[in-house]
């Protein structure tokens, strides 16, 4: 009975609640039509010397006043602007976090078991082959795939695999892949080629190579068509490219995945699968993960379950669950950032009622020389939309300044570029424009209403 009662109190209380933000938006309907009727009526005071000039006057007689109405605007528009532009800064960092490998990317990579499965022990290592990869390649929803082979075991090769050329050697990480490894990263070819398929099939000695390995190996010559020495074997070189991740993920190398093999004793071994699943969403990728997952525990002998045996680096689920982080961020962003701006307008309707109650025998005066209720209206709007459009511009150049220096100090690469869309600052403005235009109305309403006769008496 007690839950039964809640529940129909929580009913009545939505209820309620969307009948006042329908009367709400009923009453600011109206106003905004009404404030439309006067600004037409009343033109011709927006390009009245006489009138702009009385608008000052009246707005510096109350110097204090009107500076923290300024500064409680002015302050709302810049956290707005602000939390704004540091959101699309926060999303832009995590965007250029993810655009070094493929936000639709999956990664799988043999390890030791954790669980022991069928007469087999626990610790025992994993070592996927070609058949993996020609089974998992007949997966539907995989949209490109690559096997990796680790020639020294690492993915990073090791400290003795140096690759030559002539007087000049270094240490460079080794990729051993086939050719749709390049759609896993942000690679862009800019001289040449990337792998292809008859590179592998033929298991040619081609390689490719990132701008600064080029850089240290040739100088100034061009590359392609190079013959350069990796852990002492010669490939000649079919392509250069470079990464918007930097010099870090350009000092790469990258070999057919079968020469790799052949050359340094891998027989037909793979340390990794690597895979893309075009624009499916993380549900529908995690099925193809938990297929291929199958395929290799039913070749290699362990648990399903195993989460030690392969691991499992899923982009889309990553991405994914960055994205709606993101979302709820600028959200609440937003909420707070208009709630500080609401503050600010409700501060500016409160000083003008203020300016009103002040001003109540000169109102009379102009009524009883023959002011309209319009002029009247239009009068107490038009010193409200200046003050506040008069902030607004304040508090919106203080946030793109501030937003500008962040920017250009760099002070760390999860906020890149912080800045707001040129769309979303006029959006604010007229949103302010309208919310001061508001902020009078109401104020001016009742200034439009006072009794000449009594106005003149008041003291």
């Amino acid at each position: 009975m007690g839950i039964a009662l809640l529940k129909l109190l929580g009913m009545l209380a939505a209820i309620a609640a969307v009948l006042s933000l329908i009367a709400i938006l009923i009453v600011l309907v109206i106003a905004f039509a009404n404030m439309i009727g006067v600004t037409v009526a009343q033109w011709r005071d927006l390009f009245s010397f006489d009138r702009w000039t009385e608008v000052l006057i009246t707005i510096g007689r109350n110097k204090l006043r009107t500076a923290l109405t300024l500064i409680s605007v002015a302050w709302g528009i810049f956290v707005l602007v602000f939390l704004l532009g540091l959101g699309r800064g926060l999303d832009n960092g995590m965007r250029h976090e993810f655009a070094r490998d493929a936000t639709n990317g999956v990664w799988i990579s043999a390890n030791k078991t954790s669980i022991a499965f069928e007469g087999y022990d626990v610790g025992r290592m994993i070592t996927f082959d070609n058949r993996d990869f020609d089974r998992a390649k007949k997966i539907a929803g995989i949209d490109h795939i690559s096997g990796q082979y680790f020639i020294r075991g690492g993915q990073f090769g090791g400290g003795e695999m140096l690759t030559k050329r002539g007087g000049k050697a270094n240490s460079f990480q080794i990729n051993a892949v086939h050719p749709d490894a390049i759609r896993l990263s942000a690679h862009q070819i800019i001289e040449g080629r990337f792998l292809s398929d008859a590179d592998v099939a033929q298991r040619r000695k081609s390689v490719v190579i990132g701008k600064p390995v080029a850089q240290f190996l040739f100088g100034d010559q061009d590359p392609i068509g190079g013959w350069i020495e990796v852990a002492s074997v010669p490939f000649q070189v079919v392509g250069v490219f470079t990464d918007p991740g930097g010099a870090e993920e350009e000092r790469q190398i990258y070999l057919p995945v079968s020469t790799a093999q052949l050359a340094f004793n891998g027989g037909d071994k793979l340390g990794m699968l690597e895979f893309t699943v075009g624009d499916l969403p993380s549900e529908q990728t995690k099925k193809i993960i938990d297929q291929v997952v199958a395929q290799l525990s039913e070749r290699h002998q362990f648990m399903p379950s195993d989460v030690q045996a392969v691991r499992v680096h899923n982009n889309v689920e990553n991405f994914e669950r960055f994205a709606a982080m993101f979302w709820m961020i600028s959200t609440f962003v937003v909420v707070i950032g208009l709630g500080t701006l609401a503050a600010g307008v409700v501060g500016v309707s409160n000083i003008m009622m203020i300016a009103v109650k002040e001003r109540t025998k000169e109102i009379g005066i102009r009524k009883a020389l023959g002011a309209t209720p319009r002029s009247i209206v239009f009068m107490v709007i038009q010193e409200s939309v200046f003050l506040t459009g008069t902030a607004g511009l304040l508090g919106l150049s203080a946030g793109v300044g501030l937003l500008g220096l962040i920017g250009s100090a760099q002070l760390t690469d999860f906020i890149r570029d912080p800045s707001i869309d040129l769309r979303i600052g006029i959006a604010a403005t007229i949103f302010l424009v309208a919310a001061g235009a508001l902020a009078g109305y109401f104020p001016a309403r009742t200034a439009a209403k006072v009794n000449p006769i009594h106005a003149l008496r008041d003291q």
